[in-house]
């Protein structure tokens, strides 16, 4: 025998009680929050006052279900000062256990950057975090996903080129 459930006409609470009892399939699904690794970074544009920086993301999706990203909101601090922050209006779609870059322009006023660069130790690697979040599109509508990365930066020497004689 099948027990149908049945809400009565004009009762917002009965008829939210009876959308919960039905368990709304889908609806707020939970997404892992994807990795989040600096790809590349360049000097985008360089001002009296300020720096624009092209960040390089790559976006790692854990989850089985594409992630369409539609914004990110970043911050990157270096040797734990704050270097430049950024958001952007990206639009990818990184597909189930796939991955995906998205480019971002970051700013940093050109007093915290030579205070930053000029405190670091000189025979010490830099490190970074990269903290944010992305806003995603989901079934239930948007959502942000919490992103937060650290590493530091490998720069090799430039190449010796022997004296001509």
């Amino acid at each position: 025998m099948k027990t149908i459930l049945a809400c009565p006409p004009g009762r917002t609470g009965a008829a939210l009680l009876c959308l919960v009892a039905l368990g709304c399939a889908g609806w707020g699904r939970p997404l892992e929050a994807p990795r989040i690794s600096l790809a590349d970074l360049r000097v985008h544009e360089s001002r009296t006052l300020e720096t624009a920086i092209e960040v390089v993301l790559r976006v790692t999706n854990p989850n089985d279900t594409a992630l369409d990203i539609r914004g990110v909101h970043a911050d990157l601090e270096l040797n734990d000062r704050t270097f430049a922050h950024g958001a952007s209006a990206a639009s990818i779609v990184v597909p189930p256990f796939g991955s995906e870059t998205l480019s971002l322009v970051m700013h940093s006023s050109v007093i915290d950057l030579f205070r930053t660069l000029l405190t670091l130790p000189r025979h010490e690697t830099p490190r970074y975090r990269l903290k944010g979040r992305l806003r995603t599109e989901a079934d239930g509508g948007p959502a942000f996903l919490p992103f937060a990365s650290e590493g530091a930066f490998a720069f090799s020497p430039a190449p010796s080129h022997p004296a001509s004689p």
